[in-house]
């Protein structure tokens, strides 16, 4: 569960992340929790493509637009849930990753010894 300590070391921080959805919506907003599911909460939000919501609107509603798009309410929320399946990438603030990779990489060296003797 390294990457979930590591998220969760983010939480105690207070980051600042940007999560791109699925839907190629961004948004950007300080870290609140992270589940081992990568569901992730975020407080204090702003939509980073505000234009993407509109597009979005345009191709749902065959070209009917809204001023806002299709989720006004998105763009005045202050906090939010995401769920984990709608994630496609977590942008990280810049951190010094060698000591996650380093960890990584002597999990693997471990999990690998423990499968080869397991199957003995």
């Amino acid at each position: 569960m390294l990457f979930f300590d590591f998220f969760q070391n983010l939480v105690d921080s207070g980051a600042q992340v940007t999560v791109e959805m699925k839907n190629d919506v961004q948004i950007t907003g300080t870290l609140q929790a992270v589940d081992q599911y990568f569901n992730v909460k975020l407080k204090n939000i702003s939509i980073n493509n505000p234009e993407q919501v509109r597009i979005l609107c345009r191709l749902a509603l065959n070209a009917v637009e809204f001023k806002n798009g299709l989720y006004p309410h998105l763009l005045s929320l202050r906090n939010c849930f995401i769920r984990g399946s709608v994630v496609r990438y977590i942008h990280l603030p810049d951190l010094h990753t060698e000591a996650l990779t380093d960890q990584c990489r002597k999990e693997l060296a471990q999990g690998g010894v423990n499968r080869i003797e397991t199957a003995k």
